[in-house]
């Protein structure tokens, strides 16, 4: 009589729970895929398709779970094969907590499988920005890319060239003033000048 009690008492709590109480006796019972397909949660349903073996639908749970199961997504993309986007996940990871030594691991396999990514730079490996705009105009539009800022004058910021300049640190001052100066008035940023009010 004791037992029948309980029993009932135990299923009008799973009842009145919802299915997230008996999602977790699936887990408990290592049925994940009837856990999956029991639970609410998109992130406990990720875990309980990527123990089922289901990356392609642990993949899509993670995504729908958002910010929260970032380390989760960066195993099921990495499960799934796309190996360039797991690392940028696990990169994510350890930018919010860098000693997170097990994300730390994962990207290190992860970036040894993704393909390698090429990028087109200049002799400095810069990319450079010049803004072309005239006093008090708008300045985030005018901005113009260019290439090859150091090759202009066909010299490289070396050795070499830093011996060749002078040692005199007022005129460097002046030169960089004048330059920030020149920057600021291209952008927009200073307020335009006004005639001799006398």
């Amino acid at each position: 009589m004791i037992r029948a009690g309980l029993l009932v008492a135990g299923l009008a709590a799973l009842l009145i729970g919802g299915s997230g109480p008996l999602s977790k006796a699936a887990f408990m019972l290592h049925l994940p895929r009837l856990a999956a397909r029991l639970a609410t949660d998109p992130a406990v349903r990720g875990v309980a398709l990527y123990q089922a073996g289901d990356w392609r639908g642990a993949d899509d749970a993670f995504r729908a779970a958002g910010r929260g199961s970032t380390y989760n997504r960066g195993l099921s993309l990495a499960a799934t094969g796309d190996y360039a986007l797991s690392r940028a996940y696990f990169d994510a990871v350890l930018f919010a907590n860098p000693s997170d030594s097990q994300a730390r691991e994962n990207r290190n396999v992860v970036a040894a499988l993704a393909p390698r990514t090429l990028g087109e730079g200049n002799a400095s490996g810069r990319i450079a920005a010049t803004a072309i705009a005239t006093p008090g105009g708008a300045s985030v539009e005018e901005i113009k890319r260019i290439g090859r800022p150091l090759e202009e004058g066909r010299r490289v910021a070396d050795a070499d060239w830093l011996a060749s300049l002078p040692d005199d640190p007022a005129a460097f001052l002046r030169l960089r003033l004048a330059e920030e100066h020149s920057r600021r008035v291209a952008m927009g940023l200073t307020a335009s000048e006004e005639g001799d009010p006398w």
